[in-house]
């Protein structure tokens, strides 16, 4: 729990605005904090916990009824480090792009790294710096939706700070998160980490064109991640060479809110 690591402790929070057209980068240093202001009694860390987590939820619930409102599809996309969120994300950009306004805020503690790699897709994006911050938060997400200017009917990927802990715990308004696993990690990670793949609705088990080459049971992987999971959606995908990639587009097209109906014109 961060409130108990202190990882967000005196956290500096900084905004990076790639807008859609590729050209100059320019950076936001906005006044973002990095969590609820603390509690009169800072030593009682379950009253802490409590408080970050119900400020946090107030504001993922405005974000969740914006969203709703705008039709905006937000999901977020929570990993481990290295299981291939971005090169997932830039092959899913280049597909959807055609189909409806697309637009990403990327989460890390420092560099604006991912963020460039999606703004060379065309895409617009927020890179939110967390400092020492170990996830994203309501506050961060909201900070960066107004930086994007999102119009209605966007799918939002919201792709979180690498960590399959406490980014379980922070509702940012999404509408489903998405676990991603790599065959590089181990099939028994949804045991080790049931929160993470308690709270998501969909896994992705990716670089699944690395099974000839790694000791990993993907058959086992599903059977844990459902142990935790029953409701689990599960795509096995390769960002590298494309397989399975159809059916988690497919997915996302399905979630999509619908278009209200035009109003009768008056004759």
């Amino acid at each position: 729990m961060c409130t108990t690591c202190g990882c967000s402790e005196g956290a500096v929070v900084t905004l990076t605005h790639l807008p859609q057209k590729l050209g100059p980068v320019s950076q936001i240093t906005p006044s973002v904090p990095a969590k609820a202001p603390a509690p009169a009694a800072p030593s009682d860390v379950l009253h802490l916990e409590e408080n970050l987590l119900a400020y946090n939820a107030q504001l993922a619930l405005k974000n969740r009824n914006w969203f709703a409102e705008q039709r905006i599809l937000a999901l977020n996309l929570v990993s481990s480090p290295g299981s291939g969120k971005t090169a997932l994300l830039e092959t899913t950009l280049r597909t959807l792009q055609p189909e409806f306004p697309l637009a990403v805020i990327e989460g890390d503690q420092a560099t604006q790294h991912d963020a460039e790699r999606i703004h060379r897709t065309g895409c617009p994006a927020v890179q939110v710096n967390t400092g020492t911050g170990c996830h994203l938060e309501a506050q961060m997400v909201w900070q960066g939706v107004e930086q994007l200017g999102l119009d209605p009917g966007t799918v939002l990927f919201i792709e979180n700070v690498g960590n399959l802990v406490c980014p379980a715990l922070f509702d940012l308004g999404e509408a489903a998160k998405v676990a991603i696993l790599s065959v590089t990690e181990g099939e028994d990670k949804p045991l080790k980490y049931p929160h993470m793949f308690q709270a998501a609705s969909v896994m992705l088990l990716n670089k699944i064109d690395l099974l000839p080459y790694v000791d990993f049971d993907p058959d086992q992987c599903e059977a844990f991640a459902r142990q935790v999971n029953p409701d689990l959606t599960f795509f096995r995908v390769s960002a590298r060479t494309g397989e399975g990639l159809d059916a988690w587009h497919h997915w996302i097209r399905k979630q999509l809110p619908a278009t209200p109906p035009s109003s009768p014109s008056s004759l």
